[in-house]
């Protein structure tokens, strides 16, 4: 256990603390996310199984396809959660029994509401166009009114942060009169994301010994830091967070759900989730992300792919001797992995280390480890990169160790040809001379791209002696012109995704020109994926 790690949990889940899921509602809010209601299904089984209390399903009545959810919600089996849905107080002078959009909240047949109330004076009389006293009556009227229906109640205090600077008292009664129709938590939120953890400690501390409510916190990211005021909140009294996976959410995103349950979890000791769910965190994470088809970020907290992935030499050397001096928690806590990463600035450790993550066996020959470090600083200066292609940086080791290079083929010649046509469409063909078990292949295909043709004709050429090769598919393409290089005489950098179903790998290739960097990284690709299915090599 590392120095900021917290003892053992203090109490296990239950209703003393809530971690409240908003993805569904409030992250399908980002830009670029647009669930369908099968989508939000699956986000929600997801969402269960990690373990979360709550989980916030949409505005029923709102739109058909919130609708369509909660209607169908109910083939859900959840383990863990409780289905919430979200909408608004009644509408000024009117009756919440008779109010349309209340009653599409009951019929939603949610066990749980989340209404949001306005807490801002300034928003009560110009977006909704009433008196403070009226708004007060709605919010009262609401709660009680659903309280008497069986449902259980939370009260979203929008703009309350802003409300409290502009009113502290008006903003302070907002809370009060959720709470005393029978609420069951008033929800404090920064609806835009302006405050800052002292003030929030600060801010929340005052309305919880003030008015003596039950709060909760949901903070809007956009100073970068709702996770640090959600925490904030916490230290000051509040025992209901609400977060979105990811933290996704409208403009710069929500309290990322993922760091604030580590921290709860991890940092302050205390259990908000089912016994390891925790150890689940990563691959939930990126399975949600693969929904909302939206590429996991990197460089996420906890469960990205470079969270506890170590570049320098100094770094590695002091990671060799032990992992926490470089990591505040061991990453199999989070379902993550530790990666060193092999660049120009890695030394000896750093190679030792990647070796022994590959599977390579360096044997401790200080000689050898000397050469990979220096023919890694010499193909990085001519452009290679290997932190993120370790499938290419794995057969180079493998030729340093065993002395020559693996070969499942030999390549005499390759083309690519694109032909440009009157009608404006373009015809791409790719014709491959290879050499395979003594045998000479030539191999012609056609695809949508000149490297998607290279892919085919080598596929064609080889699987009548790797089968193994059917399985194979190129997932991934990135192309960049390197930095210092100009125009049509730029050196290029490729690289490639390939997956065989299983298991994903990287390689990389540099050339003058684009077509000449991807053949190098399908030719690794290729010889990667054929030696890790124990394929042995031709020559």
């Amino acid at each position: 256990m590392t120095t900021t790690e917290a003892t053992t949990p203090t109490r296990g889940p239950g209703d003393s603390f809530h971690v409240f899921d908003t993805t569904l509602r409030d992250g399908a809010q980002r830009e670029g996310i647009n669930l369908t209601v099968a989508d939000k299904l699956t986000i929600a089984r997801h969402l269960d199984e990690f373990g979360v209390g709550f989980i916030e399903g949409g505005w029923p009545g709102a739109n058909p396809r919130d609708t369509e959810f909660f209607a169908r919600a109910r083939e859900l089996d959840f383990k863990h959660a409780q289905l919430v849905a979200f909408g608004a107080t009644r509408r000024p002078g009117g009756s919440a029994a008779e109010d349309p959009q209340v009653r599409a909240l009951l019929e939603s047949g949610a066990p749980v509401i989340t209404l949001v109330a306005k807490s801002h004076d300034r928003h009560v009389e110009l977006a909704l166009r009433t008196t403070l006293d009226e708004n007060l009556a709605m919010v009262r009227d609401t709660v009680s009114y659903l309280r008497e229906q069986g449902r259980r109640v939370f009260v979203d205090c929008e703009h309350f942060f802003d409300g409290y600077r502009a009113d502290a008292e008006y903003a302070k009664s907002v809370v009060r009169t959720a709470y005393e129709a029978g609420a069951d938590v008033v929800i404090l939120c920064d609806t835009n994301g302006g405050m800052l953890p002292a003030q929030v400690t600060a801010v929340v501390a005052t309305v919880l010994a003030d008015t003596g409510a039950r709060l909760g916190i949901h903070a809007q990211d956009d100073t970068g830091c709702a996770v640090a005021n959600t925490l904030a909140a916490v230290d000051a009294g509040a025992t209901h967070v609400q977060c979105t996976a990811n933290g996704y959410g409208e403009r710069v995103g929500n309290a990322n759900l993922f760091p604030v349950v580590a921290a709860l979890e991890i940092k302050y000791g205390r259990r908000v989730l089912p016994e390891g769910a925790l150890a689940e965190m990563t691959r939930i994470s990126h399975a949600i992300a693969e929904v909302v088809n939206l590429t996991p970020s990197t460089h996420q907290p906890y469960v990205g792919v470079s969270a506890f992935a170590h570049k320098a030499g100094l770094h590695a050397s002091a990671i060799k001797v032990d992992p926490d001096l470089y990591q505040h928690i061991d990453p199999e806590r989070v379902g993550n992995t530790m990666r060193m990463l092999v660049s120009d600035m890695a030394g000896r450790a750093s190679i030792e280390l990647k070796g022994k993550e590959l599977g390579v066996d360096l044997g401790g020959d200080r000689a050898l480890v000397s050469r990979v470090v220096e023919r890694v600083k010499e193909r990085e200066l001519a452009g290679y990169t290997y932190e993120a292609a370790d499938a290419s940086f794995e057969l180079l080791l493998r030729t340093e160790v065993e002395g020559r290079a693996r070969k499942y083929f030999r390549t005499e010649s390759w083309r690519a040809i694109v032909e440009d046509r009157p009608d404006g469409t373009h015809a791409n063909e790719a014709t491959v001379k290879l050499w395979a078990k003594g045998e000479r292949i030539v191999a012609t295909a056609e695809g949508n791209g000149p490297v998607n043709a290279l892919d085919r004709a080598l596929r064609v050429a080889l699987e009548r002696f790797y089968p193994q090769l059917a399985k194979f598919e190129l997932v991934d393409y990135k192309v960049r012109i390197l930095e210092g290089k100009h125009g049509t005489e730029s050196t290029t950098r490729v690289l490639i995704a390939t997956t065989d179903g299983v298991r994903e790998w990287n390689t990389v290739g540099v050339a003058p020109n684009v077509i000449a960097a991807s053949w190098q990284a399908l030719e690794d690709a290729i010889t990667y994926g054929l030696l890790h299915a124990g394929v042995e090599p031709a020559e």
